[in-house]
C-alpha cells in the first residue's frame, strides 16, 4: 500500500478508544507492516507531542496523528485522514470530510471526544 506515513497518537488507557484503534489496525494491516502507518500510546511516550503545544490532557480527549511532512492533525481529521487509507472506507472521508459536513463532523467528534475524557477521568482510567 503506497501513501504518507500516518503517525496516530491514541489512549490505550480508555477502553472506547483501545477498541476503536485496535478495530481500525486490524483493517489497515497491511498499511501498518509496510510502515505506512503507525498507532502509538501516548502514554508510554507522554511528552510526545509537547513540541506541537499538545499535553497529555489534550491526547487522552482526542486522536491526534503527524503526517509524512510533521504536520499535526487534530480530532475529527485523523479519523477522516485513517478513512481514507482504509480500504472500504473512502466512502466515509467523503461524506464527513466533505466542506459542507466537516464543521459539523468537528462538532459531533469534539462533543463525544469531551464525554468520553470525563469518563475516563471519572472511572479511572488513567
Amino acid at each position: 500500500m503506497a501513501g504518507p506515513h500516518l503517525s496516530v497518537w491514541y489512549n490505550t488507557r480508555c477502553p472506547v478508544c483501545d477498541a476503536g484503534i485496535d478495530w481500525q489496525r486490524n483493517k489497515l494491516l497491511a498499511a501498518v507492516r509496510a510502515g505506512h502507518l503507525s498507532f502509538r500510546d501516548i502514554n508510554d511516550e507522554p511528552a510526545a507531542l509537547a513540541a506541537y503545544g499538545a499535553s497529555l490532557d489534550d491526547v487522552r480527549r482526542r486522536l491526534h496523528a503527524t503526517d509524512e511532512s510533521g504536520r499535526l492533525i487534530v480530532g475529527a481529521d485523523v479519523a477522516i485522514a485513517m478513512w481514507q487509507i482504509t480500504p472500504g472506507e473512502g466512502w466515509l472521508s467523503q461524506l464527513f470530510g466533505n466542506r459542507v459536513m466537516l464543521p459539523v463532523t468537528r462538532i459531533f467528534y469534539d462533543r463525544f471526544a469531551d464525554m468520553l475524557f470525563a469518563w475516563n477521568k471519572w472511572k479511572g482510567h488513567w
